[in-house]
């Protein structure tokens, strides 16, 4: 079995047995990285030599008994809106270009006194702002399972890193559904956490209020042990939550006896594509003969979450990218006269057309004359949206439903109808909203054989219930490969005799 065929467990376990050593998985990485990333431009900047010291000296400490934990060792990629001292982070925007941070989020830092490797930074949505990852300033990242189809977004690049190898598990974020969505284009895990658990210290601000980090892994147990090791009270986050359970990993059991799994009858109308459907009905289906309690119910107010999730996002990220401005650091334009039209040339020059699209929408929305007609109302919406989950988890404890209405477009298709690739966001923006936790989940694949994800949502507080469904689905999956794999062997065998 080849180093990277393993999952980050897997490795952190060969690791500490001293059959891999730390340098060997770097190296397997770099090498994989080489081969492939001219093809999939996963990466933005890839820190060669300094994961090759890093590896060096990470290898020393777990020699040593200072480092015990499961992912000591372990190459990883953070996407590039989250701070890395001393490592270019740019937002895939040409405005950040040369941006270099002083300090490192809170979620790098665990990591790191986890004894995990950093390779570079990921490929995204510029800002975060997009479902495909075409709008970064760095270029379009291509869906390893088809380059001819994107890998989805914003953390497009963290997703398919993970799916060509390029790395064991990377960081990302989501505002609406930029972990869980591309998770589900690339088959690979990823988890949003509850808002609050994973500190927003050097996450580069999209949507306050929405934004968090979160880990994206080969499975649903490395997900568990990436989430153990980032999640923490952070004081230096006003938004941090303190919590008694950090213990995620005690969740990863295929035993769903009892748990109550509700479908929302309004995520399965005619915009969902038939293949997903079928996907994710099997994965119900499967909990169900695990010893779970499946049921339909009406999730009302859904319709609402897109344009409320718009109008709140983009009055937040108007705010927030006020500071960006060419005054303080990164870019800034050489021929302007003046104050002023610095400012407008530089930001015209820095952002993407996405970025100013979402500007402008939120510099409309907060106006003086619209503010009560869209930005307030949006607030009450997103109020009774939290009360309907509220209501439907007094009687769930899990909400199954599809990642995404389709699987992975081809690249530039979404570009081309902008409230379309807003739409697309259907299934995910309601999380956000409600501050909730959820994951997706690998459950299939469609005619073209792209993979297909399950999201897997929980009430605040409660990922280990999505853990443990996730992991169920997982291993139930997994078997039914092998069967189909060995009977596929058996056919053959009988056909040569």
């Amino acid at each position: 079995m080849s180093i990277l065929s393993l999952t980050a467990v897997e490795l952190g376990r060969k690791i500490k047995a001293k059959e891999v050593s730390v340098s060997e998985a770097v190296e397997a990485v770099l090498a994989q990285i080489e081969t492939y990333d001219k093809e999939y431009n996963c990466y933005i900047s890839v820190d060669r030599e300094g994961a090759r010291t890093r590896a060096r000296k990470v290898q020393k400490l777990i020699d040593s008994g200072e480092l015990t934990g499961q992912l000591a060792g372990v190459p990883m990629a953070v996407k590039d809106n989250i701070c890395t001292k001393g490592l270019l982070t740019t937002c895939g925007s040409k405005i950040l270009e040369s941006f270099v941070p002083t300090y490192s989020a809170q979620a790098v830092l665990n990591l790191e006194n986890a004894g995990a490797v950093i390779i570079g930074k990921t490929n995204m949505d510029e800002f975060a702002m997009g479902s495909t990852t075409e709008t970064s300033a760095f270029g379009v990242t291509k869906n390893p399972w088809n380059t001819q189809h994107v890998p989805g977004g914003s953390s497009g690049g963290s997703c398919a890193a993970v799916a060509a190898d390029e790395c064991f598990f990377a960081l990302g974020s989501d505002t609406g559904g930029s972990i869980r969505q591309p998770a589900s284009f690339c088959g690979v895990t990823g988890l949003k956490p509850t808002y609050g658990t994973v500190s927003r210290y050097g996450l580069v601000a999209y949507a306050s209020s929405l934004d968090q980090i979160g880990p994206v892994a080969k499975d649903v147990t490395d997900c568990a042990a990436v989430l153990e090791a980032i999640a923490s009270y952070d004081p230096k986050d006003s938004t941090s939550i303190k919590r008694d359970d950090y213990d995620f990993a005690l969740a990863l059991t295929e035993d769903v006896k009892g748990l109550r799994i509700g479908i929302p009858k309004d995520y399965f109308t005619d915009g969902l594509d038939q293949n997903v459907r079928a996907a994710v009905q099997s994965a119900a289906r499967l909990l169900e003969e695990n010893g779970a309690f499946v049921e339909e119910f009406d999730l009302s107010l859904v319709q609402y979450a897109i344009p409320a999730y718009y109008v709140i996002a983009s009055a937040e990220a108007g705010s927030n990218l006020a500071r960006f401005d060419g005054v303080k650091y990164a870019y800034r334009s050489k021929d302007s006269k003046g104050l002023h039209e610095m400012y407008k040339k530089t930001r015209s020059e820095g952002f993407g057309e996405e970025v100013r699209r979402r500007i402008m929408l939120g510099s409309f929305v907060l106006s003086s004359g619209y503010y009560d007609a869209y930005y307030l109302k949006a607030l009450r919406t997103r109020k009774l949206i939290k009360n309907e989950f509220d209501k439907a988890f007094e009687k769930y404890d899990v909400i199954l439903a599809p990642a995404a209405p389709t699987t992975a477009p081809r690249l530039g298709e979404s570009l081309i109808d902008p409230v379309k690739m807003y739409l697309s966001d259907i299934y995910t923006v309601a999380v956000n909203l409600a501050g909730l936790p959820a994951m997706s989940v690998p459950c299939g694949v469609d005619l073209k054989g792209l993979p297909i994800g399950v999201q897997l949502i929980a009430d605040c507080f409660k990922e280990k219930n999505i853990i443990r469904a996730g992991y169920s689905i997982e291993q139930a999956v997994s078997r039914e490969k092998c069967e189909a794999a060995r009977a596929a062997e058996s056919k053959a065998t009988e056909a040569r005799n």
